[in-house]
Formats: structure tokens, C-alpha cells, sequence
């Protein structure tokens, strides 16, 4: 079958990667405009997906939105069969939709109908799930709400970060993308309803999300850092000084069990310790462990680093969340 693959993120590059490498009949690519950058915003930069299209010498489409008369002429001299979308950005109208004979397929990064929406990957990090995956969807125009045609599963650890766990589920969807089209193919694929009463829906990330509150547990603070963990970095502040925290680790269970009694003592975001083995902050019920910070202005470094730098010392305590605005 001729494809026409919509992308824009490295996300996406993996699948388009395997479509190629497997011998499938990639006819073009959409994607996003290139990016302004610098203080001129002169310099534009290409998304990932561009540059892979432009390696192969694929056509490429970039047009502000994926509508009108001019962009359904260009789509139908590329005359695809069907369209794979995975992380392009916009909302796709029927028309687009339904113009290659064979539809359009979406790469999903959950468990659906679980998180429908723009981050689930991040929102299975925060919820605490105990396992992920991507889903293969006919793609229809209610948000991510189109019959299943592929699943594929993976645990998420207890350590597990947004980084990681975004690219194992690219590659997750390389892998069922190409499993997706052998079953369409060979004529075997059976598409399943989605049950919408089980839907749930991952929101667009915002600041506010990556925010550290250590009157949470530190189960809660955890599941934070490694939501945002390495970008955009789940933050605190400190004697005013904004700081990122990475490489986060409950300590024990996390639960007051695992504390000794001058931590028991200590009011939530009170700084434990800060060396070698990181950095320990008490939390409303246990204590949790950051390997790297990052404050504001300065490079990612260790937790040692930070306190040989004196920018952090036993004792000091995180400045508490302002509280929302009414």
C-alpha cells in the first residue's frame, strides 16, 4: 500500500523508520512548519520527522493546518492508500481523514481508551500505572476514540522516567505499526470498538504540573519527577532559588516506617541529606531520594555537586506551593 505518514517529533521517527526499512511504499510526509529560532528568529529549524523525510528524498507537506481545497489536491496527487499518524500536532478534519481509500491509522502511546489525549505518557507516570502500551487505532474524528486494530503492552518500574518510557513506546510503535499493516494486509485485521465508558482522558502539559509538593508523599513526589524527567524537569524552589530534581527514588516503602526519628521530626521539604547518594528530601509520609538537580540558571550536576557548591544544606527546607489561584 501507498502511505502517507504525518509526524513531527522524534517520537515519530522510529515508525517512520520501520516503514521504510520495511520496504513499505512511503509516498510523502506531513508534518509541522519548520520552527523559528535565536533571537532574530530567523534561523528556522526542521522537525525530526523533516529530516528523516529529506534523508530518503520523500516529498514533504508543511502546511499551518491540515485543511482546505489546496492541501486535499496536494494529498490526492500523492494518491495514498492510507494515511499513519503518529504525534503530527494538529486535529485532523473527516475530509483528511477519510480521503485515502483505506482510511488512517493513528499510533497512540497508551492503553486505550485509557488516557485519550495529548500526554499520556506522562499521565500514566503521575497516575502510578502499573503497565503502558501503544495502541494502533483507526483514527476517527472524536479524539483518540476510533476502533483498536493493535496492542502492544510493556510494565512501567518503579523507577521508570518520561525519557525512557518515551522511547520504548516509539519503538513499541515502530514495531506495531508494521504488525498493524501485515494484518490489513493479509486481510486478518479485525477492528475492536473501543469501550467509552472506560475512557479517560491525559491533558495537555502545563507548568504547573511539573511542580514539586512535598507535602504529597513521596510515592506522589516520585511519580512527578520521573513524569518530567529529563524535560521540562519537575521543579521546587529553595530559599527562593528555583531547582529541577531528577532521578528521583523513594526511599524503602515510602512510607514514616522507613525514617529515623530526627527525619520523623522534620516538617515535609526539609532537606536530609545531600551527598554522594543524593539528594534526600522528607516528604508527608517518607522520604525521597534525587540523584541530580538542576538550579535555575545552571547546568544539570549531582546532588554532591550542588552541596560542595553550597547551594543546598542539611536542614534548609523547600518553599511550600503557592496555593491556587481562586
Amino acid at each position: 500500500m501507498r502511505i502517507l505518514f504525518w509526524g513531527t517529533p522524534d517520537f515519530a521517527v522510529p515508525p517512520l523508520r520501520a516503514l521504510l526499512g520495511e520496504g513499505h511504499d512511503v509516498v510523502g510526509v506531513v508534518t509541522q512548519p519548520d520552527k523559528p529560532r535565536g533571537r532574530s528568529r530567523t534561523q528556522l529549524d526542521p522537525s525530526p520527522v523533516k529530516v528523516v523525510a529529506l534523508q530518503e528524498g520523500l516529498p514533504v507537506l508543511q502546511p499551518l493546518k491540515p485543511r482546505g481545497d489546496e492541501f486535499l489536491q496536494q494529498m490526492r496527487e500523492l494518491a495514498p492508500d492510507i494515511s499513519v499518524v503518529v504525534a503530527y500536532g494538529h486535529i485532523l478534519p473527516k475530509a483528511v481523514i477519510d480521503l485515502p481509500p483505506h482510511g488512517t491509522l493513528n499510533i497512540h502511546a497508551s492503553l486505550l481508551p485509557e488516557l485519550r489525549g495529548a500526554a499520556p505518557i506522562q499521565a500514566s507516570l503521575l497516575q502510578g500505572m502499573p503497565e503502558t502500551g501503544v495502541t494502533i487505532m483507526q483514527m476517527v474524528p472524536a479524539l483518540d476514540a476510533g476502533d483498536m486494530l493493535h496492542v502492544l503492552r510493556t510494565p512501567i518500574g518503579p523507577e521508570t522516567t518520561y525519557g525512557e518510557l518515551h522511547d520504548q513506546l516509539a519503538e513499541m510503535g515502530a514495531l506495531a505499526i508494521v504488525q498493524a499493516l501485515t494484518l490489513i494486509e493479509a486481510g486478518v485485521s479485525r477492528p475492536v470498538p473501543q469501550d467509552d465508558a472506560r475512557s479517560t482522558y491525559a491533558p495537555k502539559i502545563d507548568r504547573s504540573m511539573a511542580r514539586l509538593d512535598f507535602t504529597q508523599s513521596a510515592t506522589e513526589v516520585s511519580r512527578v519527577s520521573r513524569a518530567f524527567d529529563p524535560r521540562p524537569g519537575a521543579f521546587a524552589t529553595i530559599s527562593g532559588v528555583e531547582v529541577k530534581c531528577f532521578g528521583a527514588r523513594v526511599i524503602g516503602r515510602g512510607t514514616d516506617a522507613d525514617l529515623d526519628e530526627p527525619a520523623l521530626a522534620s516538617p515535609p521539604g526539609t532537606v536530609r541529606s545531600a551527598d554522594d547518594q543524593g539528594l534526600v528530601v522528607r516528604c508527608a509520609e517518607g522520604a525521597v531520594r534525587f540523584m541530580d538537580v538542576q538550579p535555575s540558571g545552571k547546568a544539570r550536576m549531582t546532588a554532591a555537586a550542588w552541596a560542595r557548591g553550597r547551594g543546598v544544606q542539611v536542614g534548609q527546607q523547600f518553599d511550600a506551593p503557592a496555593p491556587p489561584l481562586p
